[in-house]
């Protein structure tokens, strides 16, 4: 049981959905205990997920420098929030935060 709590508290570490952890762990008899090739195989999936995360936040700091942090979205050079200007056409402004 302390086992799975870690797991649970690992997974949940790392951003994985509780949902996530419940299907893994749903396909597992109840009480078993993971051996070192199930914890491979699902730390792998888990793995996948955490690489694609990092690859989506590396790519959000990189285009950060662009951002001047006015609150507007609609710099026309803003590939964060508003690629293209699209918010831009709808006049200045935090056009996402303001009620219209």
């Amino acid at each position: 049981m302390l086992r799975y709590v870690a797991i649970i508290k690992i997974a949940q570490r790392i951003g994985i959905p509780l949902a996530t952890i419940g299907d893994a762990f749903g396909i597992l008899p109840e009480g078993h205990t993971l051996s070192a090739k199930e914890w491979k195989q699902l730390s792998s999936q888990w793995r996948e997920e955490l690489d694609r995360r990092i690859h989506t936040l590396v790519a959000l700091r990189d285009e950060l420098d662009g951002c001047i942090g006015c609150g507007c979205l609609s710099r026309s050079d803003c590939p964060l929030r508003n690629p293209g200007d699209r918010l831009g056409e709808h006049g200045t402004g935090a056009r996402l935060l303001e009620d219209d």
